[in-house]
């Protein structure tokens, strides 16, 4: 197999940062970390790619979308979005899919960056929330963007690499939405909890929770996944062991979909015995019935700011033209999947 920077990194117990300053004659790297990792590099007999290190140089006009996400429309929407800005550049854009629990992510994003020659990358959740994915990209030398859950950086940050998505406050407002119903039991069904948008949505119903003086039971938080599946199997657990339940909250709308799907195999009526939310407000919230409360969330103008983002940062003297909206927060949408608490 071909010897990678990673490789390198690995074997001398630095990072790929490290590796790359070493092998760029870096001034600023001391003797004896510089000589670990030249001794890995000799012992590995690693071969630096020269198309690689002249990327600088020689980049295309064409940018990366790189996600594991199998979520179609969420994948849709962000591709549109970011083509409509790189249509505007006079840019391409390449989308590559790639698995974030494959041990070889870290090459496979390297290889596809060194044969196409790309000026830039935009990155999804989990892959964007992964610092040996940064480690890697910092250590090539490529400008990139991240999406991420979570709320606005410092103002310190003088050149933000980041679209935020303020999923703890969006979480906050449907869990007060159903409060204020007169729901007090009610249930969670997660996401996988490697996306921080799982830890985010779960620490706005919390804080909700805590905010109006409901305790929090933890027997009412379902460890799930991204998926319909999920969503009946959550539900299913839920309502067969907790009989005070009156509402669930869903991570997702795909989850929601398949809690109501469940609460119908169960005959429990939505809302009149059920209420039902969902997050993100994707095609699944509309195709139910009822159709689901949700937060809106605007993936596709996300995108579009991703990228508008991405091209600012490769020309600073420009990023001042334009206003730069680098957080969203989800926006409340009541529909009829929820209703007063019995």
């Amino acid at each position: 197999m071909k010897v990678t920077i990673n490789d390198v990194a690995r074997l001398a117990g630095v990072s790929m940062k490290t590796v790359s300053r070493v092998m760029n004659n870096e001034p600023s790297v001391r003797k004896k970390t510089s000589d670990k990792v030249m001794a890995a590099v000799k012992e590995l007999n690693y071969k630096p790619n020269l198309a690689a290190r002249s990327l600088a140089g020689t980049k295309s006009f064409a940018i990366g979308f790189v996600y594991s996400n199998p979520n179609a429309y969420y994948v849709i929407d962000m591709q549109n979005g970011i083509l409509s800005r790189c249509k505007e550049e006079g840019y391409e854009l390449l989308i590559h899919p790639c698995s974030s629990t494959d041990e070889n992510v870290l090459e496979e994003i390297q290889t596809m960056i060194e044969r196409s020659r790309l000026s830039g990358l935009v990155l999804t959740p989990p892959l964007s929330e992964r610092q040996d994915v940064t480690d890697l990209l910092d250590s090539i030398g490529i400008n990139y963007v991240r999406i991420l859950s979570g709320r606005e950086p410092s103002e310190k940050e003088s050149k933000p690499n980041a679209i935020f998505v303020n999923d703890h406050d969006a979480a906050y407002q449907i869990t007060e939405h159903l409060i204020s119903l007169g729901h007090k039991h009610i249930a969670f069904i997660t996401g996988e909890e490697e996306h921080r948008s799982t830890l985010e949505r779960l620490a706005g119903y919390k804080a909700a929770l805590s905010a109006h003086n409901i305790t929090l039971n933890d027997a009412l938080i379902f460890p799930g996944k991204y998926s319909f599946e999920s969503g009946v199997e959550g539900a299913k657990a839920l309502m067969a062991n907790n009989e005070k339940v009156t509402a669930i909250f869903a991570c997702n709308d795909e989850i929601a979909a398949g809690a109501l799907f469940a609460s119908r195999l169960m005959d429990i009526k939505i809302p009149e015995q059920l209420s039902i939310t969902g997050f993100e407000d994707s095609p699944f919230s509309k195709q139910t019935w009822p159709k689901l409360t949700t937060a809106h969330q605007s993936n596709q103008d996300i995108a579009t700011q991703a990228a508008k983002l991405l091209f600012a940062n490769s020309r600073p003297t420009k990023i001042k033209e334009e206003k730069m909206a680098i957080c969203f927060t989800p926006e409340l949408v009541v529909r009829d999947s929820t209703g007063n608490a019995l």
